[in-house]
């Protein structure tokens, strides 16, 4: 069985996730720790629950959701995983529109991807494992971590409680977030926890009943 922690990170509440399982193998998910306070939360329960570290999976490179790629790298050894169509993003293209953060995002050389996620691939840790399921819109890159063992999803800025991630970002769109949502997340049963990467948690069923935004 997975337990999965929950810790709103930096000026966004972004959600950073810690999942692991009795075999106490640690997957972290969009760590956008901002900062030493941020950093310690994080450290602090790893450290108290005497987790291993063996994957930091990213849903996509907006800084909100990445800050924290040096610390879990320069700490754990770990480097980020994502998908390569977000790798101008993470590099600082069209970085204007994250303003100042900009520079605390380059104040530390960035770690190189660990492996470059794509749809189908099968992220394993203990006894579990996750399933990449490509969502771009939000971002070029933009995936998710499905658990079919456990009904979850980890979905970050693709689909929020009654709402879906902005599209007006470089490299955004619309339609195509909307297709991967109805192909890649509608698609699952009904009773799959969706984990966001701000806000509440909600269900697929839900949001397929309700989310006013998927067309």
């Amino acid at each position: 069985m997975l337990t999965i922690k929950c810790f709103p990170m930096n000026m966004l509440e972004e959600n950073c996730y810690i999942v692991y399982d009795e075999s106490n193998e640690a997957v972290i998910i969009d760590c956008g720790a901002f900062g030493e306070h941020d950093e310690n939360i994080i450290d602090k329960y790893i450290e108290s629950h005497e987790l291993k570290v063996v994957h930091h999976l990213c849903t996509h490179m907006h800084y909100d959701h990445c800050f924290g790629v040096f610390h879990i790298w320069d700490k754990y050894g770990v480097r980020p995983e994502f998908n390569s169509a977000d790798e101008d993003i993470y590099r600082g293209k069209n970085d204007a529109i994250f303003g100042g953060l900009r520079d605390y995002m380059y104040q530390h050389p960035l770690p190189s991807c660990n492996q470059y996620l794509k749809n189908g691939d099968i992220v394993k840790f203990g006894s579990h494992e996750f399933k990449v399921l490509a969502t771009p819109g939000h971002t070029p890159g933009g995936v998710c971590f499905y658990c079919e063992r456990e009904n979850i999803v980890f979905v970050g800025d693709t689909l929020f409680q009654s709402s879906i991630g902005r599209t007006d970002f470089p490299g955004g769109s619309y339609e195509d977030l909307c297709k991967g949502i109805k192909e890649a997340l509608f698609t699952l049963p009904g009773h799959t926890v969706v984990y966001c990467g701000h806000g509440p948690n909600t269900s697929i069923s839900f949001e397929m009943n309700h989310n006013p935004y998927v067309r």
